[in-house]
């Protein structure tokens, strides 16, 4: 019985680091770099929006720093030459992006509209075009009073690879890409609910599949090679009048889901695996 007894705490102490991790993984992981630059910057590490009706949108701060943009030719699941050549790229500012893509509910309550396709209310919003997004971040903007916009394709992958320098923010090894995304190996041909797979290092959930995402910028193949180091707001126009998508989708391989894959698309368009996350000002 003592020897029991003694075994008591040492389970419960397990029990509850067992609970605490589970917890962490559905809230979502806040670095130290993240709590830092909050302390400093003196802004909550998460914002949550009330877009009324009982619907919010979660936001997580985006220090500033620098990272390594684009990948090498020999990185695994690489297929095109527009990630390259690999430049450093400043991000100056801090920003706030959505924990996950914007859901057809968090849509609906800001525009009035339903989305074509509906699925379900935590389901991300779909068949958006580029226009579409950009409409609905300037509601956002009105009715909260912060900047709200896409993010440049530079601030999306830095975001996305929220300080690691490999392939995918979990690593390298795509066959762990099933914990962390919704592809076309484990996604039933559909896009799925936001926030059911493991968060980047920086709490942001689905930033690999599940859609692909707007981002602000024209598309160029060859942008990189002039690209600034600050703060790169893309090229100022498209000869093939495209706009730039991140993160891959539910209707593609694991490789078109790494941090560095660029897409295109008519900004008319919109498509079954086209969707888009927001960013916004500190204040």
């Amino acid at each position: 019985m003592p020897k029991r007894r003694a075994l008591l705490p040492l389970a419960i102490a397990i029990t509850l680091v067992a609970l605490a991790g589970v917890l962490l993984w559905r809230r979502g992981y806040v670095s130290e770099e993240q709590r830092n630059a909050a302390r400093e910057l003196r802004l909550p590490v998460t914002k949550n929006l009330d877009l009324g009706g009982g619907v919010t949108m979660k936001l997580v701060l985006i220090p500033p720093g620098e990272f390594i943009m684009g990948s090498p030719p020999g990185e695994g699941g690489r297929t095109s030459s527009d990630e390259g050549p690999p430049h450093r790229v400043r991000i100056t500012k801090p920003f706030y992006m959505g924990a996950s893509e914007v859901t057809e509910e968090q849509y609906k309550v800001v525009t009035g509209k339903t989305p074509a396709g509906f699925a379900g209310a935590s389901n991300p919003v779909h068949r958006i075009s580029w226009h579409e997004a950009v409409r609905f971040c300037k509601m956002l903007q009105q009715e909260t009073g912060m900047d709200v916009r896409l993010p440049t394709e530079a601030e999306w992958e830095y975001a996305c690879r929220a300080g690691t320098g490999t392939a995918y923010s979990f690593g390298s090894d795509w066959r762990a890409i099933s914990k962390y995304a919704w592809w076309l190996s484990n996604s039933e041909f559909k896009a799925q609910p936001v926030m059911k797979k493991k968060p980047n290092p920086w709490g942001l959930y689905d930033m690999h599949g599940n859609l692909w995402e707007w981002c602000l910028d024209w598309y160029d193949p060859a942008y990189y090679a002039g690209s600034p180091l600050e703060d790169p707001q893309g090229p100022s126009s498209s000869d093939r009048g495209m706009r730039v998508l991140r993160s891959g989708s539910w209707h593609y391989y694991a490789g078109s889901c790494r941090s560095a894959d660029r897409h295109a698309g008519n900004p008319s368009y919109p498509l079954d695996y086209f969707g888009f996350r927001v960013v916004a000002s500190p204040r």
